[in-house]
């Protein structure tokens, strides 16, 4: 099988590169002083080191579940599995519908790709457009598949998020065809505007809604969810126990205390919009006066900024690698490499004044082509 694109380009990097690669949060906003208390806290007893259940942390399950109520998608405990981050939650649920067709937008996140060919499913991609995936073939490819995996929140890699008009039609279309909608959201609290919310909250029977805390509040934790209705969660519980039998109890703990202070919760995922959005600024001032031949639709929130040129980005990375900076080729993301003129970039783990250099170094290295 194929390794990833974007951890093999990390490997061959070093403290010295720039690296707009990975989608990696910046470290700097880790809360590390109330993870770290909580940490402390939680150890004060050994229970948190024994086997728990696979389906999760009883305490974690109600949190999570809260937020979802609270925001009009009415949700209990029951509703919630825990995961080791949202890469299993999609693994998992892929192994229990055992569907041999699935819907996805084109271009789709990478690693839910890989994993589709893991299990021997085979994609039928959708456009992209602005405001969410190309209606109409959605439609007919989902009359077909009965499935679709689709980022309706500021999307990996493109950073697009649905239109209100887009998320009902697509809630209506899995309606019509009595089809599954694997919702995968781990960038939904990353917005710089407002929440938008879920397309599986008007489709709760019908829908599989993946969270993570690795875009929250760090990756490290491997803590991620699904919501789902109790008759959907409950073949995935015996797939989950042969994986792991269950996600790391400590960090399912740390992460129930934390959250059990919604003021510290509420002021970090500000803190990080904030910072997340100034970034996202400066980054684009950056390119539209450096590079102004790339053409982007600006992200209202998450990770990336997507851009469209009209060179080959491959012979671009080369150059730009050889210069000390680095970048993902749009066409990772398509399952194929025969787009060769899109660029994914990852605007949170750089400083401004890497942003600027790096910026300037693809600069010069688009005119050494």
């Amino acid at each position: 099988m194929k390794r990833s694109f974007i951890r093999e380009i990390l490997e061959h990097t070093n403290s010295n590169t720039i690296s707009f690669a990975g989608g990696l949060p910046d470290e700097k906003l880790f809360p590390l002083e109330g993870i770290r208390d909580c940490a402390n806290s939680v150890l004060q007893s050994a229970k948190v080191l024994q086997y728990a259940k696979s389906s999760g942390l009883e305490s974690l399950r109600e949190l999570i579940a809260q937020s979802y109520t609270k925001r009009g998608f009415k949700t209990s405990p029951e509703e919630i599995l825990i995961t080791s981050g949202s890469q299993q939650a999609l693994d998992v649920i892929l192994r229990s519908i055992k569907s041999k067709n699935i819907t996805v937008e084109a271009p789709s996140y990478l690693g839910a790709m890989n994993l589709f060919t893991l299990n021997g499913i085979k994609t039928e991609a959708v456009e992209l457009k602005k405001n969410g995936i190309e209606l109409n073939s959605f439609k007919q490819s989902v009359a077909n598949t009965k499935l679709a995996y689709l980022i309706p929140d500021f999307q990996n890699p493109t950073g697009i998020s649905y239109s209100q008009e887009c998320r009902d039609m697509v809630a209506e279309t899995i309606k019509k065809h009595n089809a599954i909608l694997v919702e995968d959201a781990p960038y939904s609290e990353l917005y710089f505007e407002k929440f938008i919310p879920s397309i599986s909250s008007k489709i709760p029977n019908s829908s599989y809604h993946l969270g993570s805390f690795s875009k929250t509040l760090a990756p490290a934790l491997r803590v991620g969810w699904i919501r789902a209705s109790r008759e959907l969660l409950k073949p995935l519980l015996a797939y989950k126990e042969v994986m792991d039998l269950h996600t790391n109890m400590l960090s399912q703990e740390i992460i129930s205390c934390f959250l059990s202070k919604p003021k510290l919760y509420d002021e970090h995922l500000q803190s990080i919009r904030n910072s997340y959005k100034s970034k996202m600024e400066f980054f684009t001032q950056e390119l539209d006066k450096k590079i102004p031949e790339f053409k982007y639709i600006k992200p209202k929130g998450g990770m990336f900024v997507y851009v469209k040129t009209d060179i080959d980005v491959y012979k671009l990375l080369d150059r730009a690698m050889q210069n000390g900076v680095v970048f993902v080729p749009g066409g990772e993301f398509y399952g194929d490499s025969e787009n060769r003129s899109e660029i994914r970039f990852n605007y949170t783990n750089s400083t401004q004044e890497q942003i600027s250099k790096g910026i300037s170094l693809i600069a010069n290295a688009l005119q050494e082509l």
